[in-house]
Formats: structure tokens, C-alpha cells, sequence
């Protein structure tokens, strides 16, 4: 299966959130990006407002919800006030509704089990819900890191993310694919509601790139630096239709927009699913 129109998204996490990041992200055709409330100490909101205010309506905006600072350090919570005030603060502090809010990693305070669950799990949907009814947002998601823990509480009369956000790319285990694929089905979305995040794991730096080439899973590799060819792939692993990743360099961002001509081989890509999931079926518990 090919993509019909891999999107990136410009990711702001670890990012200094320099105002010519967001130039060149324009001169280059990336119209989207993506922040959190916790991003840059609680102070992502404020500052692209201050540096880059001007430049925001230009772009699609995904923000998210669900950290808050605590006594000591950063807190989860999926209370449905402080997420509707969190929202609040966010459109305060960018000076305009975000296009999209997602709610930031609900496994954090969720387990796989018990009614409990279910419905702090519902409660947090329906605020957010609520808040683009509200004009808040135009729409909400779900941004999950570890999405194992959360289909089983999933249920049709659940309000309905618009777009879900998972782990994608070649360093993620078997069973946290398996469980973004069954997140997608059980809230019924299609691969163009799906993005991708952390191609790379972290870093395109990490020793494992230099030990692994993964331009054996492109068709006609030839021309692709690893880097490109591993960030291609991350839009099959698992299937997602956009990518937020994060750099402070355009031209790093340029060489990532260069690999979306190429095309997966999906036959590999098929092959290393079941390698993984045997891998995964032989180590212990």
C-alpha cells in the first residue's frame, strides 16, 4: 500500500523554538506544527507567541494536555477541570485557537483494567470534546507514547478523537504497533486520522543507525541517505498518514521532506512484522 500524501509535521519537543526554525519550515512547505503545554519548562505556548506570533496563522497548530507542573517536578492528570482550563491557557497563551488538541499520553494515569478506568478515560474525551464544541479548538485527539494499556477501554459510546498520534518507525517493538493498530480500529479511524511521532527513537545520532541500513526497505533505495530512508519507512510502522518530528534545523528538515518521493517496499516491511512478532512471542514474560 502507498501513501497518497505523507504529510510532516514540524515537532517542537526539545526544540529552542527559534523563529527562523519557522521561516525556513514555511520557505520549505511545512504548514503544520505541533507543541504541548509541557514543552520548553510549561513555556512553549508563551514563547512561539512572543517570537513567532505573527507567523502561527500560517500554520496548522496541535498543541496537548495532561502535564501540569507539581510539587517537585511535572504531574499527570486526566481531571477533566484541569484539562478544560489547560485548553483555556492555551488559547490565552498562543493568542488564538489551536487547530487541534490532543491528550497528552492517558496512559499515564490509566491501567489496562477496572470500570475505574473506562470512565476517567471517557471524562477526559468528553472535556476535550466539549472544548471544541465550545470553539475552544477545532478538533481533539489522543497523543499516546505506550498504547497498550489503552483499547481494552475503549467503547462506542466514548466521544471520538479526531486524530490519533503514536509511536512509529523501526525501533518500535512489535507489541506497541500491534496495540496502535488496534487503538486505531476500536475508535474506528482510518490511516488519514493516524500520525506518526519519534521516527528516529530520539535521534538520528543513536549508534543503532550506523549499525543498520534501512534503505533495504525502500524500492530503489539508491540516492537515500539512511536517514531519509528510515524516516520513509516510519510511515508503515505503523501505518500513519503525517509525521511530527522534531529538529532546529531546516535543512535537516529539507533532507526529510526529500524522502517522501520514495517509496516502501512492502513486502520487507511485512517480512520485518513477523520477524518482530516472533521475536516477541519467544521472550519471556
Amino acid at each position: 500500500m502507498r501513501d497518497s500524501d505523507p504529510r510532516v509535521v514540524l515537532g517542537l519537543h526539545r526544540s529552542r523554538h527559534e523563529r527562523r526554525l519557522l521561516t525556513g519550515a514555511l520557505d520549505l512547505g511545512v504548514t503544520a506544527i505541533d507543541t504541548s503545554a509541557n514543552y520548553l519548562g510549561f513555556r512553549s505556548h508563551e514563547v512561539l507567541a512572543r517570537t513567532a506570533g505573527d507567523l502561527l496563522p500560517k500554520f496548522t497548530l496541535s498543541t496537548k494536555v495532561g502535564y501540569f507542573p507539581g510539587v517537585g517536578g511535572v504531574e499527570h492528570s486526566l481531571d477533566p477541570v484541569r484539562l478544560h482550563a489547560a485548553v483555556e491557557h492555551a488559547v490565552r497563551d498562543l493568542g488564538r485557537e489551536p487547530d487541534l488538541v490532543f491528550l497528552h499520553n492517558p496512559e499515564h494515569s490509566l491501567s489496562a483494567e477496572g470500570t475505574r478506568s473506562r470512565d476517567r478515560l471517557a471524562e477526559a474525551c468528553a472535556t476535550l470534546s466539549r472544548a471544541a464544541e465550545k470553539g475552544l479548538c477545532v478538533a481533539w485527539g489522543i497523543a499516546t507514547w505506550d498504547p497498550t494499556s489503552l483499547p481494552p477501554l475503549i467503547e462506542p459510546t466514548m466521544p471520538k478523537p479526531s486524530v490519533l498520534m503514536v509511536r512509529a518507525g523501526l525501533l518500535v517493538g512489535s507489541r506497541t504497533l500491534d496495540a496502535a493498530e488496534a487503538l486505531t480500529t476500536a475508535w474506528g479511524l482510518d490511516p488519514a486520522s493516524v500520525w506518526g511521532m519519534s521516527p528516529f527513537g530520539g535521534s538520528v545520532k543513536a549508534p543503532v543507525w550506523g549499525r543498520i541500513d534501512p534503505r533495504v526497505f525502500i524500492r530503489n533505495g539508491i540516492g537515500l541517505s539512511r536517514t531519509q530512508a528510515a524516516f520513509r519507512v516510519a510511515y508503515r510502522l505503523p501505518e500513519v498518514s503525517s509525521m511530527a518530528v522534531g529538529t532546529d534545523e531546516p535543512a535537516h528538515l529539507g533532507e526529510l521532506l526529500g524522502a517522501l518521493v520514495a517509496e516502501p517496499d512492502e513486502r520487507v516491511i511485512g517480512e520485518y512484522r513477523r520477524l518482530l512478532r516472533d521475536h516477541t512471542i519467544t521472550q519471556p514474560a
